[in-house]
């Protein structure tokens, strides 16, 4: 069966976003970050995540005063740019077929303004399940949803290395793919 397609229909892919990166980078005004934002894209969604610079602060500050401050800047930063980013955004979907999160990193708070929450369904034999269930039922989680959600999170921290690696790999076939020979005629 066809990528995309199942019983609900045919979903096309979204167009490719090797240049985005690029293009937010031209769109976004020089003054909202320090640098460079990061920009993580799947077929779902494009994250932009900037650095603000850090608020002014008494050598002598605790911690706590410190992450309340950068909390105060983020929020600031939030509120200031947000028609601003909301048009952004809306160029980003129509170009790129995705949803657009954003978010920004001050100091030692990073904090996301909007992310996607998108449904993935999958079949589990019974074991699998009884992993979810057992989750549940120690209120780790409130859902099996929840308690696989849990699972990915915590496999993404603990094989992070790996599936870098991974995906290093599938970029360098994507890469041999386009290099290779036009087919289609």
């Amino acid at each position: 069966m066809e990528r995309g397609r199942g019983f609900w229909g045919s979903r096309s892919e979204p167009p490719s976003a090797d240049d985005a990166s690029a293009w937010i980078a031209g769109a976004i005004p020089d003054d909202w970050f320090t640098g460079s934002p990061e920009v993580v894209v799947d077929r779902d969604e494009i994250m932009i995540i900037g650095t603000l610079g850090p608020p002014r602060v008494e050598s002598d500050t605790t911690e706590a005063d410190r992450a309340t401050a950068e909390q105060g800047r983020i929020a600031a930063f939030r509120e200031e740019t947000r028609d601003r980013r909301i048009r952004l955004a809306r160029q980003l979907e129509h170009r790129y077929r995705r949803k657009v999160a954003w978010g920004v990193a001050c100091g030692g708070t990073r904090e996301m303004f909007t992310t996607l929450a998108a449904p993935v369904m999958t079949r589990l034999r019974q074991p699998d399940r009884q992993v979810l269930d057992t989750l549940v039922d120690a209120g780790v989680a409130r859902s099996r949803s929840e308690a696989l959600a849990w699972c990915v999170r915590l496999v993404g921290q603990h094989a992070d290395h790996w599936l870098g690696e991974l995906r290093q790999a599938m970029g360098a076939v994507d890469e041999l793919r386009r290099r290779g020979p036009d087919i289609a005629a």
